[in-house]
């Protein structure tokens, strides 16, 4: 009978609530709320290296997010996934919280699109294939056309070489009928100071080159240098330059070059010194320079005229006078000086063919009065030596005749060449 009882009691009535010393590890939902599908409560949730549990102990942990560690984390199944979450959906129902993904792998190389839009990746960009410079003395080689190359001059039937030329050298030439052989102002480094005579040259900015507006390629020549000044640091070197020595250098530094040294009186050529006189020279001394040049003009190159293109000038050669780097010695010939009328002496022979200018190559240190040197070319000579040791007589270079370049403008043509206009 007892047991019937306990039945109906049980029937009649909800169970009681568990007692308040033993609390469950979460508060149960009322009757009234639905409970949710399995979704597992916090403490239910596995230590994972990136839960708040784990950076609590290890806050170092690289996935660790302890920013998010607080009370709200304590029941994750009462907090709907945000929309920014990882998107892990737990195998038992709902969205977990704070669960590290996995790093994605590297994006494969995708291959270069042919018609990308981008100027670096374009097979015709700059960072493509790079063409392949022409030679400089091709320039003239083939026809003008689309690939904007230079036309070709012509000089009757004959291709010539374009090679640049010195710039303005055409158009500031500073050589006329009817002036005197003087010092040129174009064909001299703009270190070097020229009088308004221009007969007198001098520098301090190192040894720097300036030469005559007029050169001899044949015959028997003379000129005279007097030494104005040195100073206790000056110095000079004197003689003969073709139009292809470096006037950015002292007489003497290449092989166009033949010069006279003050210092211990040696010779100097491609900036080789060597013995040659007994003593130097100084200030007040006359110098006297000779040059003979036997039938020189068979070893002349022939003197290109020059071709305006686009506004700059270039040289118009034969190709074979082009490609000739060391011109063939004149036999015969002989550059000597003299030291106040006196000869000192055979300094170079068999020189190389070619046109020779008087120059000059003066040094002194910058905080020191300019090195001066004052030319005079003749016909009166201050101390014209009266014995040549059986040498022809030379004529003053005052005699040179003068000599003008051939100046070709650019014309069109239909054969696409520059055909030659004086």
């Amino acid at each position: 009978m007892a047991d019937a009882v306990a039945a109906d009691d049980a029937l009649a009535g909800p169970p009681s609530p568990p007692s308040p010393a033993l609390p469950p590890p979460f508060q149960p939902p009322s009757p009234d709320t639905p409970m949710p599908d399995a979704t597992p409560s916090a403490a239910e949730t596995p230590n994972l290296p990136d839960t708040p549990a784990s950076a609590s102990a290890d806050p170092e942990t690289p996935f660790s997010d302890a920013a998010l560690a607080d009370a709200s984390d304590a029941d994750a199944s009462g907090v709907a996934a945000p929309a920014d979450d990882d998107g892990i959906t737990n195998p038992l129902g709902g969205a977990m919280k704070h669960m590290a993904l996995a790093p994605p792998p590297p994006p494969s190389k995708k291959s270069k699109k042919k018609n990308s839009n981008s100027v670096w990746t374009r097979p015709t960009s700059r960072k493509g294939k790079k063409k392949a410079k022409q030679p400089a003395n091709s320039l003239a080689g083939s026809s003008s056309g689309a690939n904007g190359r230079l036309p070709k001059p012509s000089s009757g039937e004959d291709e010539l070489i374009l090679t640049p030329a010195p710039r303005f050298a055409a158009e500031l030439n500073d050589d006329a009928h009817d002036l005197p052989v003087l010092l040129s102002r174009v064909f001299k480094s703009d270190k070097v100071e020229v009088s308004d005579d221009r007969l007198t040259a001098g520098s301090s900015k190192g040894y720097r080159m300036v030469r005559a507006t007029r050169g001899v390629a044949t015959g028997a020549w003379y000129f005279e240098v007097k030494v104005l000044h040195l100073g206790s640091s000056g110095h000079t070197r004197l003689g003969w330059a073709t139009n292809n020595a470096d006037i950015h250098a002292p007489v003497g530094y290449d092989v166009f070059g033949f010069g006279y040294r003050d210092m211990d009186g040696s010779k100097v050529h491609k900036a080789w010194r060597a013995k040659y006189a007994d003593q130097g020279y100084g200030e007040g001394d006359v110098l006297g320079f000779y040059i003979h040049l036997p039938d020189g003009e068979l070893y002349e190159p022939k003197q290109p005229f020059l071709v305006h293109y686009k506004g700059l000038p270039f040289r118009a050669e034969a190709p074979k006078a082009a490609e000739q780097k060391t011109l063939d010695p004149v036999p015969g010939s002989e550059i000597c000086y003299f030291k106040n009328g006196v000869c000192q002496g055979t300094a170079f022979v068999d020189i190389p063919g070619g046109r020779y200018y008087p120059a000059a190559s003066m040094y002194t240190l910058p905080d020191q009065p300019n090195c001066e040197v004052r030319f005079n070319f003749g016909p009166n000579f201050e101390l014209f030596p009266e014995d040549f040791g059986g040498r022809s007589v030379p004529q003053p270079m005052s005699d040179v005749p003068y000599r003008s370049y051939q100046l070709a403008n650019e014309v069109p043509a239909e054969n696409g060449s520059a055909e030659k206009t004086i």
